[in-house]
């Protein structure tokens, strides 16, 4: 079966014990970077048995060689600067030591200038039976939260080629992936999200952009960057509310950009967030077109309370009244560890909510 499938996932896993500390340890210098490498692919190998032993057809490496499923991609390219921190929903639980995640501005002309996540893949790849996925962050994720004001105006004085330098460096590294072997790709996105959203698009406004014009620039950008791709390759996209040790950033239905998002966004297929009655009801679904599919995030990756597998399958039942029932999959609303914290369960939770995935997905389609 080709990806998405019935029973999937967002991407992060809870981190292990041992990479977890040994991060802290190679950040201290205390151990190698080559020391730190071979205790996560010591771990990684672990959870990938474990994963396909849920019976998960989709593989990842639980993003445990990142800090942040986004800033740890995108600082390797070139032109881009990781300093300070963000102003967090005040729900958020702040870390021990009141670090707050940094932020990222564009400092000088963007560049592809070495490989990604190539090496990463190719480990994945070598000790899979099923299909292994990479996830990377969307190429908006460079632009919603500063705006104009964080590129900078000498290196892009005309926006247009700031997209079109932002576009070219991420069909590289695809490119490359592609070539290594790579069949399924993610796109991790929390603006296409935080636009359903009107605190954030109020936001957007303040900082210049226009909230109704920017997904359809988002949509070129993302288009831009995957048009033209492998015929066996499949793109999917997710959208994301924010996932910071079990917290949450934004909320608000997919209406305001429903239409752009399914019909002129060229993926294959959509990872939505609907665990609460933050994501709005399943009427946008309406607009998803008959060639792509939708892996509904109902299994919450922030709560430790387990679903009922009949109630899932109801809400299954719900979404299918907008759209075709073999066009969609399930999945956990995101991921597990977004960033290298993780949420506020155990792995035990963690696995449970898997297996429930799986076990959703034989009782509606009699597969995962």
């Amino acid at each position: 079966m080709k990806p998405p499938f019935r029973a999937d996932h967002v991407g992060s896993l809870l981190r292990t014990t041992a990479v977890k500390e040994n991060r802290i340890k190679w950040k201290k210098g205390e151990i190698s970077a080559e020391e730190l490498r071979a205790i996560e692919d010591a771990a990684i190998l672990e959870t990938v048995k474990k994963l396909e032993s849920t019976g998960m057809k989709s593989i990842t490496d639980g993003e445990f060689r990142r800090d942040y499923f986004h800033l740890d991609f995108l600082k390797e390219l070139a032109g881009v600067t990781v300093t300070g921190g963000i102003e967090a929903n005040p729900n958020a639980k702040v870390a021990e030591d009141g670090f707050k995640p940094p932020v990222l501005s564009v400092t000088g002309e963007l560049k592809h200038v070495k490989d990604i996540q190539v090496d990463d893949f190719k480990y994945l790849q070598s000790i899979v039976t099923q299909t292994p996925k990479v996830t990377i962050p969307s190429p908006t994720m460079i632009h919603f939260r500063g705006g104009r004001k964080s590129i900078d105006i000498n290196s892009y004085p005309d926006m247009d080629e700031f997209f079109h330098d932002l576009a070219a460096a991420y069909r590289e590294e695809i490119d490359h992936l592609y070539k290594a072997g790579l069949r399924y790709l993610q796109l991790d996105d929390t603006n296409l999200a935080y636009l359903c959203d009107p605190k954030m698009r109020a936001a957007a406004a303040e900082r210049g952009e226009d909230p109704n014009a920017l997904p359809r620039t988002y949509a070129a950008l993302i288009n831009s960057v995957i048009d033209g791709r492998p015929d066996d390759l499949t793109i999917g996209i997710h959208l994301c509310r924010g996932n910071y040790r079990s917290t949450w950033f934004a909320e608000g239905g997919y209406e305001p950009v429903a239409e752009i998002l399914f019909n002129e966004i060229n993926v294959d297929a959509y990872f939505l967030e609907y665990d609460d009655e933050r994501s709005g009801d399943f009427a946008p679904l309406r607009f998803v077109p008959k060639n792509k599919h939708v892996v509904l995030g109902i299994v919450s990756s922030k709560q430790k309370a387990l679903e009922n597998i009949d109630d899932l399958c109801k809400r299954i039942d719900e979404a299918a009244q907008y759209m075709p029932l073999e066009n969609m999959c399930v999945s956990p609303q995101c991921g597990f560890s977004s960033t290298h914290h993780g949420n506020d369960m155990t792995h035990d939770d963690q696995w449970r909510k898997i297996e429930l995935v799986v076990n959703t997905a034989i009782k509606v389609w009699g597969e995962s």
